[in-house]
């Protein structure tokens, strides 16, 4: 070690720092990965369900029935009619480290958090951050910026309901380009109504609410038809809601700790599907292979526990071995309800038991149909060099999440050497992939699944993708379609969605599908460059570079150079999520898009196009229009 690099190493380089200061540095210990709003996951939806949990505690402690949640703009404003924070110590709990109510386990003993870092932590990622508390009649006021105190108001009269509010502006200095999508925070809200029934949120004025439970969740989200009207069953600190598709072939599971959607499971979730697969092998008293048990099925599960060990800050996965600390296992607990309730359930509705005894025997007849043919599946993507030709692929995957990294994994979808090519030159190896795709896809409209197995393109993309059997062991948490800005990039994108759609749906009902977004236009001068995304932002930059500025069209993702496309694929990388809307069915999409119903799907188009010049050429218009 050379005398230079010793003598940088001294008492200046160490030091501490302010609370604030720590978590402004290393958000991703506290909010999980930061983003720019594209997924449900991104920080900006962790700082308002950080806030959602506090007034949840007051509900579940009987302490209020109504929280209010208002969006305008960047700005997010919740309102819960609980307790209110004691007033003495408003400016305390949202901004001194190791302070708050929840260490106290009499008055928040199954709470969502323990620890009081979430409200902190809002408070100092947030530009603008305002807490009001009301109690008894008086109300205290303190705003902050960037977790420092800008106006600490006096304790004054109030005529207002008890409960406290939080408004707050995330720092745009470290949420970039963040835009807030009301579909995320409303299916947030949706979770939080079904796992407190009896709860009334709203939402810029929609209301959220549920009676039933799981139950009403379960209806909400199956599209299909189902082979049993659900089951549902209750007792203290477990709930669960069960039925079995149709049509899908994939296990779907919403699962739930304390009011918390574990999005990645956890020991509660594992011990449901083994518990599962227990109860109907005792009832039938056959030992059927439990992936024919659990095909198709669709279930949600939500369990109390006293002081939850989450695997992040952002407790999306139960670490928790115990119901509570030195008492019951959480798998011996899910597994004696199960067998208790789920067995009472089936002796008495036989005509359940037998609709799921049809489906297991049918499972396993489809199962030992397909096993050649995926053998050779199998065989062939062997015989392509999958990892070697097709698929470059990065170093961190998303089925391992002991690191914030690993959530970022993404993959690529592209066509052609060229474009992909570009992609791989720029991208990060750590956790960015590229799966190259050979000409256009197959419509797989109306295909049974044999196909995916039989053409070579979709097995080699569910390979890499690992989703033969389930999302489970998806590698990457990014599927993201990266096609060209013209009419076959389009359509290469649109069949690749009907891909998903026909036979891995919960692929985008996960949020896990992705459109890469690629500038339209290059605008520069001597001086500046700007990439334009759109024909107004286009527009604005010949405004502003002044006269005669080189413009270029980017139609191809093979004509932007490795040394810009990384500016795309990078930290400001535009992403759009691929979202099913809440009043059509997949069915229904599939058929309208890639069915027989041509002229209608024409003045569908013909009607919602706005059809640019300088983005579509003469050639492509008419192809749109036929």
């Amino acid at each position: 070690m050379s005398e230079n690099i010793q003598t940088q190493y001294t008492e200046d380089n160490i030091r501490s720092l302010d609370w604030q200061e720590h978590i402004r540095i290393r958000p991703g210990m506290y909010i999980g990965k930061l983003g720019d709003g594209s997924s449900a996951d991104d920080g900006i939806y962790i700082l308002i369900k950080e806030i959602i949990d506090n007034s949840i505690d007051e509900f579940v402690m009987k302490a209020g029935k109504k929280v209010e949640i208002k969006l305008d703009e960047g700005k997010i404003s919740i309102r819960d009619y609980g307790r209110g924070i004691p007033l003495g110590k408003v400016v305390d709990a949202v901004s001194k480290m190791n302070t708050g109510g929840k260490y106290d386990s009499k008055a928040f003993k199954k709470s969502v958090g323990l620890n009081g870092v979430g409200t902190k932590a809002v408070n100092a990622l947030s530009d603008y951050f305002r807490v009001k508390s009301v109690r008894e009649g008086e109300v205290k006021i303190a705003e902050f910026s960037k977790g420092l105190i800008t106006e600490d108001s006096k304790i004054e009269k109030s005529t207002e309901k008890n409960g406290t509010e939080i408004t707050f502006v995330p720092d745009a200095t470290i949420f970039t380009h963040f835009k807030f999508r009301k579909e995320y925070i409303e299916k947030m809200l949706k979770n939080y109504a079904y796992l407190n029934p009896g709860l009334k949120l709203t939402f810029n004025g929609e209301t959220f609410f549920s009676e039933n439970g799981l139950k009403d969740l379960l209806t909400e989200e199956i599209e299909e038809e189902t082979l049993y009207p659900i089951i549902h069953l209750k007792d203290e600190d477990i709930e669960v809601a069960i039925t079995h598709s149709d049509k899908s072939q994939s296990e779907t599971y919403f699962s739930f700790v304390n009011g918390q959607n574990t999005t990645q499971g956890g020991t509660h979730l594992n011990a449901f599907r083994e518990a599962y697969v227990k109860t109907i092998r005792e009832f039938f008293n056959k030992n059927f292979e439990a992936a024919d048990i659990r095909k198709s099925i669709i279930a949600a599960v939500a369990i109390k526990v006293v002081e939850p060990v989450f695997e992040s800050q952002t407790k999306t996965k139960l670490g928790s071995n115990e119901m509570e600390p030195g008492k019951q296992t959480v798998r011996t607990f899910v597994i004696d309800f199960m067998k208790s309730k789920l067995d009472n359930f089936l002796h008495k509705n036989p005509e359940v038991a037998e609709a799921i005894n049809r489906k297991i025997i049918i499972s396993e007849r489809e199962r030992k149909e397909l096993s050649g043919i995926q053998k050779l599946a199998r065989e062939r993507a062997k015989k392509v060099s999958l990892h070697n030709k097709k698929l470059r692929d990065c170093r961190q995957h998303y089925s391992d999440q002991k690191a914030v990294r690993k959530s970022e994994s993404t993959i690529f979808i592209t066509e052609g050497d060229s474009a992909s090519g570009s992609i791989t030159k720029s991208r990060d190896v750590e956790t960015q992939a590229v799966f190259s795709l050979k000409g256009k896809p197959l419509n797989c409209y109306g295909m049974t699944k044999k196909v995916v197995y039989e053409n070579e393109e979709f097995n080699l993309l569910q390979a890499a993708l690992n989703i033969e059997n389930s999302l489970e062991d998806l590698r990457y948490n990014h599927v993201v379609i990266a096609t060209d800005a013209d009419v076959d990039g389009m359509h290469i994108r649109l069949l690749l969605i009907t891909f998903f759609l026909q036979f891995f749906p919960d692929l985008i009902k996960n949020g896990h599908l992705y459109i890469l977004q690629t500038p339209l236009f290059r605008v520069r001068n001597k001086k500046e460059t700007r990439y334009c995304y759109s024909e107004e932002e286009r527009v604005k930059a010949l405004d502003e570079l002044g006269k005669n500025p080189e413009i270029t069209r980017f139609k191809g993702l093979g004509e932007i150079s490795p040394d810009e496309f990384k500016h795309f694929i990078g930290k400001d990388i535009r992403l759009e999520p691929v979202v099913l809307g809440k009043d059509t069915t997949i069915e229904n999409l599939l058929e309208f898009y890639m069915g027989k119903n041509t002229p209608d799907r024409q003045l569908f188009i013909l009607d919602n196009l706005v059809i640019e010049e300088s983005i579509l050429d003469k050639k492509e218009v008419a192809i749109l229009e036929k």
